[in-house]
């Protein structure tokens, strides 16, 4: 499998820090196609955990506003997964969060949650300053533009424009301003 040192390191990583606390908060952020999901998904078969996707935070209709996407990182609801995920993790309480669903381009049924001793944040804006104080332990994802480019491609049609021309360049600013506002504790390449 893709990554091999780098997901033991991490596991290894995480394994040292839930020995030395009660709950961890670890954040998978990067670029688009970079293999997050796959890496969240491979750490969730060797750990108890929650997943929480940011992608279930995007903007709601209504929240979509010229003033919203000029925002770097304000293409994600940042102040409803602090209010509904990690304020609750952080009391160590029981919470619920309703997704998003960007087909339906509305909120779905409510999704219930408890603390665990790791918890990973998974998706780009994961990092966002908004919530960073949060975060125990930082992955940023990257890839190569034409890896990118190809993975990217094998998604359906109807959504290829909207990387390209959109969803990528807002992710490059965030990248930028992330870049220059903090260090990683793990990139994979």
């Amino acid at each position: 499998m893709m990554w091999e040192t780098e997901i033991k390191s991490l596991e290894e990583k995480i394994a040292g820090l839930l020995s030395q606390r009660e709950r961890v908060i670890v954040a998978i952020d990067g670029c688009c196609a970079a293999g997050k999901t796959t890496l969240t998904k491979r750490l969730s078969q060797s750990f108890d955990c929650n997943v929480f996707h940011m992608d279930d935070f995007f903007l709601r209709a209504e929240q979509r506003t010229p003033e919203r996407f000029a925002e770097i990182g304000g293409n994600v609801d940042y102040e409803r997964f602090h209010d509904e995920v990690i304020m609750p993790l952080l009391k160590n309480e029981s919470f619920c969060y309703r997704p998003f669903d960007c087909r339906k381009m509305e909120l779905t049924e409510p999704v219930y949650a408890s603390p665990k001793a790791l918890n990973i944040i998974e998706g780009t804006y994961s990092l966002h300053p908004y919530n960073a104080a949060a975060i125990d332990y930082s992955v940023f994802m990257s890839i190569d533009s034409n890896l990118q480019r190809e993975r990217i491609l094998m998604r359906p049609a109807q959504l290829h424009k909207k990387f390209f021309e959109l969803w990528i360049p807002m992710e490059q600013r965030y990248f930028e301003k992330l870049r220059n506002e903090r260090s990683f504790d793990m990139i994979i390449e």
